[in-house]
C-alpha cells in the first residue's frame, strides 16, 4: 500500500495543477516585482520537491510516466506552432544572428565546461549537461524533452543537478541582463550601433501582431488533434529506427531521441501551415509546461545529493561565461544594441518565461519580438542541446 497521503492519479494532478495555479494567482493579484527575480517557475518546482520528499505525494507514479510519454511531445508540437521565423528576422534583423551565436556559445561551452569539472562528477553527468543545455537554448520545455532524448530520469541525482544549476545561474544571470540596460550608451559605442537602429526596431515591432483572434472550444480540439496525432506518428516511427549504443552498452541514441526530434520537426513544419493560426496554442502549451515543471519537482529525490554538486555549479558558471562571451563578440560583429543582446540571451537561457521580462525592462515595444525569439529557441533547442550532450559524452 502506498504510504503517501495522496496517491491517486487525479489527486496528484490536482496537487500539481494547484501548485502551478496558486503562484500565478499571487503574481497577478499582488503585481509584486519579486516575481521578476524569482519567477513562479522556481516556486512551482520547489513546492512539489518538498511535497514528494515529505510523503504528501509520491515521487514515482504511473501518471508521471503517462505525462512523459504523451503530454510532453504533445505540447512541444503545439508550442512550435507559434514559431514565426520570418517575422522575427524582419523585426530583429541582425539581432537574430546574435541569438544564434549565443546558442552556439551554449553548445560549445557545454563540453569545455564539462572537460574542466568532469573529474569531480559522475561519469553519467554528461546527460545532466545535455539536459541543462536544453533549458539554456529554448526553455523548460526543451529541458524536459532533452532529458528524454538522453534517457535521464527526473528522479535521478544528475537531473537534480541540472535543475539546481539552472536555477543558480538564472538567479545571477537575469539581474545581469536587466542591469545591462544601464550600459546602453557604452555598449552602443563598443559595438558601433547605428544611431537609428533602436528606432527602426520599435517601428517594425509596432507593426507586428501576435493576436490570432478569440479562442473558441473547437480550437482546443484542433490543437489536441495536431498534438496527439504528431505524437502518435513520431512514437510509431521512432520504434522502427535502430538505436545506437556503445561497446560498453550505453545507449546514446534511443527511441526517445528519435521521438523528440521527430515531433520537433513536425511542429516546425506545421508552423508554416494554417495550423499556426489556431488561437490558444501559446496559452495551452505554456500551461502544460508549468504542469510539467511541477511534475519535475515531484519526481526529484534529494536523498542522493552529494558534494559533487559544487563541481556541477562551477561548470555551469564557466559555461554561462562562455555563452556571454559569444554574445558580446557577436553583438560587436553585427553592430547590435544592448537591448537586443540582452533579449537574445534571455530567449536562450530563460526562454518564453524570461525573455518578455527582460524585454519589458529594456523596451516595452520589444516584448512581442522577445516572445518570437523565444519560440525560435524552442524550435532549435532540442537538436542543438542534444548535440551539446553528444559533445559532452565525447569529452567524457
Amino acid at each position: 500500500m502506498d504510504s503517501t497521503l495522496i496517491s491517486s492519479s487525479a489527486g496528484i494532478l490536482a496537487v500539481l495543477a494547484g501548485v502551478a495555479a496558486i503562484f500565478f494567482f499571487i503574481e497577478k493579484k499582488t503585481g509584486s516585482k519579486l516575481f521578476n527575480y524569482f519567477p513562479p517557475l522556481i516556486f512551482i518546482y520547489i513546492i512539489p520537491v518538498v511535497l514528494s520528499n515529505t510523503g504528501i505525494i509520491p515521487s514515482k507514479a504511473p501518471v508521471y510516466d503517462f505525462m512523459g510519454a504523451n503530454l510532453l511531445p504533445m505540447f512541444l508540437v503545439i508550442m512550435l506552432l507559434d514559431v514565426d521565423l520570418m517575422a522575427t528576422i524582419r523585426v530583429m534583423g541582425k539581432g537574430i544572428f546574435v541569438m544564434l551565436l549565443g546558442t552556439l556559445g551554449v553548445v560549445i561551452g557545454a563540453p569545455i565546461a564539462f572537460l574542466i569539472v568532469k573529474s569531480g562528477l559522475d561519469p553519467e553527468a554528461w546527460k545532466a549537461f545535455g539536459t541543462l543545455a536544453g533549458s539554456w537554448i529554448g526553455g523548460t520545455g526543451n529541458m524536459l524533452a532533452v532529458s528524454k532524448m538522453v534517457d535521464l530520469d527526473e528522479s535521478s541525482v544528475m537531473y537534480g543537478y541540472a535543475i539546481i544549476g539552472d536555477n543558480a545561474v538564472y538567479l545571477i544571470w537575469l539581474p545581469i541582463m536587466l542591469g545591462s540596460k544601464n550600459l546602453a550608451k557604452w555598449f552602443g559605442k563598443f559595438t558601433r550601433v547605428p544611431k537609428d537602429r533602436v528606432e527602426k526596431i520599435e517601428k517594425a515591432a509596432a507593426e507586428l501582431t501576435l493576436d490570432k483572434g478569440n479562442i473558441e472550444m473547437r480550437h482546443f480540439l484542433y490543437l489536441a488533434c495536431f498534438g496527439f496525432g504528431a505524437t502518435a506518428f513520431a512514437t510509431w516511427l521512432s520504434q522502427l529506427i535502430p538505436t545506437v549504443t556503445t561497446d560498453a552498452g550505453t545507449t546514446i541514441i534511443s527511441a526517445n531521441t528519435y521521438k523528440i526530434l521527430l515531433v520537433t520537426f513536425i511542429g516546425i513544419a506545421l508552423s508554416f501551415t494554417k495550423a499556426s493560426k489556431i488561437p490558444g496554442s501559446h496559452a495551452l502549451s505554456m500551461a502544460l509546461v508549468y504542469l510539467f515543471v511541477a511534475r519535475m519537482g515531484a519526481k526529484a529525490d534529494l536523498s542522493n545529493l552529494s558534494s559533487s554538486v559544487f563541481w556541477f555549479l562551477l561548470g555551469a558558471y564557466i559555461w554561462i561565461f562562455i555563452h556571454g562571451t559569444f554574445l558580446v563578440i557577436s553583438a560587436r560583429i553585427f553592430k547590435v544594441d544592448v537591448h537586443t543582446a540582452a533579449i537574445a540571451s534571455a530567449a536562450n537561457i530563460g526562454g518564453a518565461a524570461s525573455a518578455p521580462i527582460v524585454a519589458a525592462y529594456h523596451n516595452r515595444a520589444l516584448v512581442p519580438v522577445s516572445i518570437l525569439m523565444a519560440m525560435i529557441g524552442y524550435a532549435i533547442g532540442n537538436p542543438a542541446a542534444w548535440l551539446a550532450a553528444m559533445l559532452c559524452y565525447w569529452v567524457s
